[in-house]
């Protein structure tokens, strides 16, 4: 009596998928968007290479980001499009334009990199582009008074 493969395959998948770890997997509720994502996995990949990124700047006195709980004022109904955009800017300036000679944190940054576009790819639209032109520019005094308090 010959016995097909199938059933084993789907078993061993069927286990796979249960016994996968998912540490980290964390859902996000982020306004109106939720993706699920490897938060863990994305930590462990930056920590392989932090130091060797961080030791490399050379800016010591100025932050972009300055702590987690400016970013955790943002109103709930924003944090959709708040993550939109930084992923945007990590993936179209920072991952794309960095550079080093050093394999093993190039296939990091890049891992990295997929894992913001899967995330990306996961968030709705904030606003349609007319729409933030025209806010851009309705509020283009604030930047200019910005500019006029730094001289």
């Amino acid at each position: 009596m010959k016995v097909s493969g199938l059933p084993i395959c789907l078993l061993s998948a069927v286990f796979y998928l249960f016994w996968t770890p998912s540490a980290g997997l964390k859902t996000l509720h982020l306004g109106s968007c939720v993706i699920t994502t490897n938060l863990q996995e994305m930590r462990n990949r930056f920590s392989e290479i932090r130091d060797s990124v961080q030791a490399k700047d050379e800016i010591i006195d100025i932050r972009i980001l300055r702590k987690t709980e400016s970013l955790q004022d943002t109103k709930p109904a924003d944090r959709c499009c708040l993550l939109r955009h930084v992923l945007r800017l990590y993936l179209d300036r920072v991952f794309k334009n960095y550079q080093t000679p050093d394999h093993h944190i190039l296939r990091k940054t890049s891992s990295l990199a997929n894992s913001f576009l899967t995330i990306k790819k996961d968030l709705r639209l904030c606003l349609t582009p007319q729409a933030a032109v025209v806010k851009a520019l309705g509020e283009l005094d604030i930047l200019l008074q910005w500019m006029e308090m730094t001289d």
